[in-house]
């Protein structure tokens, strides 16, 4: 496999390279892949824990009263100003 790296991405190699951190391009580039691996694993474990927390939510809502927006908002603040007097 060939690939072409545009300038700020061979200064960003190169500055790797200089620090002394890595011994090799390969092994800036192994490190870079494997951090991209690991942010899209991260990434679809949090997806997940939303789509959990999501139908745990609608399915309370089945079981609980509705509640208009400004009742809502209201006992929000309400909650609020009793915690600062405290």
């Amino acid at each position: 496999m060939s690939i072409r790296l545009n300038p700020d991405q061979e200064r960003l190699i190169q500055t790797k390279l200089q620090s002394g951190k890595y011994r090799s391009i390969e092994e800036v580039i192994e490190t870079a892949l494997r951090l991209l691996d690991e942010y899209d694993r991260s990434e679809s474990e949090w997806v997940e824990e939303v789509r959990v927390k999501i139908d745990a939510a609608i399915e309370a809502s089945h079981h609980t009263p509705s509640i208009d927006g400004e009742t809502f908002v209201n006992g929000i603040l309400t909650r609020l100003k009793q915690t600062n007097q405290a």
